[in-house]
């Protein structure tokens, strides 16, 4: 599960150590989070991992096969963490460990850096092979953040990127050894924890709008995958 430490401005969010994948309670445990550091008023910064071999593995796929009728809600809540993440009112960066499938991946592109270990673990949109057509809200956060180029290179073809390759399409910013995964991802932010949070938050909403108001377009009720 999900755990929120605090130290200094640096705020990190441990996605946890197994497949991190968005079950309910985890959710819950990351919207709690993000919630308690949009809600404090001294400098801080938002960084993003997980403990082991995987960033996140993204939606929660032997859930919802066991709750078909549940699944328009469960994808606003996801969407919702996207546009949460997406307009945080403070830096954000994502250090990431391992593999960033399909929604995690999707959790790394909503931060504003994201740094990504060079010697293991992929970034990947694997939607085009496993027959998950990407939401109108997914589609417009990773346009938001991505360049037609990558687009068409990532989200058509299933490709599965290594650090070095993510951060030549501009997937991520920067590769590095997991040894110094956390330091480069602190030194995207730390510096900039002291911005402005009513500024800051703004600048993201006009920024990203077109994606968080498709983000926020709740799903219909007849949703398949």
């Amino acid at each position: 599960m999900p755990a929120l430490i605090k130290e200094g401005p640096v705020w990190t969010l441990d996605l946890g150590g197994d497949e991190n994948r968005f079950s309910p309670d985890f959710l819950t445990e990351v919207d709690t989070a993000l919630d308690e550091i949009a809600g404090s008023t001294e400098p801080a910064v938002l960084l993003t991992t997980g403990s082991d071999k995987f960033f996140s593995n993204g939606l929660d796929l032997e859930w919802v096969m066991a709750h078909p009728g549940e699944l328009p809600t469960y994808v606003d809540r996801i969407h919702a963490m996207f546009a949460k993440v997406l307009t945080l009112p403070v830096p954000t960066v994502a250090a990431i460990n391992g593999h960033a499938f399909g929604g995690g991946a999707m959790l790394a592109i909503a931060h504003d850096y994201r740094v990504m270990r060079d010697d293991r673990g992929f970034f990947c949109f694997p939607e085009v092979d496993i027959l998950i057509p990407f939401t109108a809200g997914m589609n417009a956060l990773i346009v938001a953040k991505t360049t037609p180029q990558t687009q068409v290179a990532s989200m058509t073809t299933g490709r599965r990127w290594g650090g070095a390759e993510a951060a030549a399409a501009g997937l991520v910013d920067e590769a590095t050894s997991l040894d110094e995964l956390r330091a480069a991802a602190e030194a995207k932010v730390v510096h900039l924890a002291g911005k402005d949070r009513r500024t800051l938050g703004r600048i993201k909403q006009v920024l990203y709008a077109g994606a968080v108001d498709a983000l926020l377009t709740p799903q219909p009720a007849d949703l398949t995958f």
